[in-house]
């Protein structure tokens, strides 16, 4: 094959020609690196390049899976053994990793060649990426605007076509965010249905986890396949999907359910453009046969107050462990000031907040399980704005006020679903009038991501998204 043909194929395409013995792993990787490469420079969504790593996967022999061959990027948060995790921050930017993490032995047990790592804001705490450490994650579509966070490098990566598939997490929107700003497919599973350890039980109190992003529908059900279940440490798992995730892509959705918002949650207007972006998509719903009426959940307290109190838990945490390693008080030459703000604010608060935090967490998940019992699915706008512009967040400004309301304006509607667990996802349906992609969220009852696969799969075969390439592509 000739390799200017690379990108016109997905993942489970790739494999394919692996399998069939048309190109070898190392013709990929080559042509992966050839890519990032090409298009790095601009869009500065690979920090972490450990070429030779990759080819020492391919000598010693590539595990036989689904993937076999196929060329990956790792989040710049999670673990391979013998390789960087810079997290982000100039405290941890020299960390080599003495073991991997159970989701990274997973897909190389799926014959995936990682070969590097993408960009991330500093310990995945912002919906940019715009790490001090590396500079920021710029987006194909349009250079001065942000790629989204905090899967913001994987989802350049993916839009650019340096690679048809990469790892994202999604700890309160970090893999939908990132999908919708760069226009590529990103769904966030059911809570622990994907492994987090061994080092963790869970991560963010149960809010994050990790699968990936991709150009098409049945390469995120195929990953799902890979690398989905339970481990030794798991201190719970989701239920069993009724059949192979990859089926469900060829099964039709049946007449559904489906509520749609074209509001905050908050009861805010929002972008016009988005607006009718949402309007239009649930018009098409009902033209394909769904059931479809505008009604949105009513929550009992505010997803954002939950995730602040455990978020920044969490954060202080990893500062206390640095300061623990370096015998010595962290400072912002280690972190950035909203990392550090974070720390301060979670030492101020006492286990009875953070308990509360957790039972105001229960009582949204409750009503979000409660309103879909009467749905099958719920459509919003993944961002309520088209992406931000560079810069529009800033965590090492003196002044960190600005966040919490650009927060509220821009992404008001991710975090429930981390918060209740429920799978999500972020669909590429509509572009602004300035060519900026504007990406439609569907949430799914518990467990459900069969029924958001098969919806996926009809609204990729109606509205086909692939043959979109941004300005900047490789």
């Amino acid at each position: 094959m000739a390799f200017k043909e690379y990108g016109s194929f997905d993942a489970v395409g790739l494999a394919e020609l692996v399998r069939t013995k048309q190109v070898t792993p190392t013709e990929l990787l080559d042509e992966a690196i050839a890519r990032t490469e090409k298009v790095n420079p601009d869009i500065n969504a690979v920090v972490v390049k450990h070429y030779d790593h990759a080819r020492r996967q391919i000598e010693k022999g590539l595990p036989q899976g689904p993937f076999t061959g196929v060329p990956f990027l790792l989040k710049d948060l999670d673990l391979l053994e013998g390789t960087r995790t810079t997290f982000g921050a100039n405290a941890l930017k020299d960390d080599l990793a003495d073991h991997s993490c159970t989701l990274a032995k997973r897909f190389l047990d799926a014959g995936l060649t990682i070969f590097g790592k993408s960009a991330s804001p500093e310990l995945g705490l912002m919906p940019t990426t715009e790490p001090r450490l590396h500079g920021p994650t710029r987006n194909p579509w349009n250079l001065a605007h942000s790629s989204g966070g905090s899967s913001g490098g994987a989802a350049a990566a993916v839009a650019a076509r340096i690679l048809p598939v990469a790892h994202a997490s999604d700890g309160g929107g970090s893999i939908r965010i990132p999908s919708s700003a760069c226009g590529v497919f990103g769904l966030k599973p059911t809570r622990a249905r994907n492994p987090v350890g061994p080092d963790r039980g869970e991560g963010w109190g149960g809010f994050s986890c990790g699968h990936v992003v991709s150009i098409s529908v049945r390469d995120s059900a195929a990953m799902l396949d890979a690398v989905s279940g339970p481990e030794p440490t798991s201190i719970y798992y989701a239920p069993a999907p009724e059949r192979p995730f990859a089926e469900e892509v060829r099964r039709e959705p049946g007449r559904l359910r489906i509520a749609f918002t074209d509001q905050s949650p908050y009861g805010e207007a929002i972008d016009p453009e988005v607006a009718a972006a949402v309007r239009d998509v649930a018009a098409m719903l009902g033209q394909l046969g769904h059931h479809v009426e505008q009604r949105a959940p009513k929550l009992p307290a505010d997803p954002a107050a939950v995730m602040t109190t455990i978020v920044s838990a969490n954060t202080a945490l990893t500062v206390r462990q640095a300061e623990q390693r370096f015998g010595r008080a962290t400072t912002d030459k280690d972190f950035e000031h909203l990392t550090l703000a974070m720390a301060h604010n979670a030492q101020q608060a006492s286990a009875i907040d953070y308990v509360a935090a957790q039972s105001a967490a229960y009582q949204i998940s409750r009503a979000l399980s409660d309103f879909m019992a009467s749905c099958d699915i719920f459509l919003a706008p993944t961002l309520c704005a088209p992406p931000l512009r560079l810069g529009e967040l800033n965590a090492m400004s003196p002044d960190l006020s600005h966040i919490g309301p650009t927060l509220r304006r821009y992404m008001p509607g991710t975090s429930m679903f981390n918060i209740s667990g429920q799978p999500a996802m972020s669909v590429p349906l509509a572009w602004s009038k300035s060519a900026l992609p504007l990406g439609m969220m569907f949430a799914a009852r518990f467990g459900a991501e069969g029924t958001l696969f098969r919806l996926a799969a009809q609204l990729e075969q109606e509205r086909p998204w692939k043959a979109k390439l941004p300005s900047v592509c490789a």
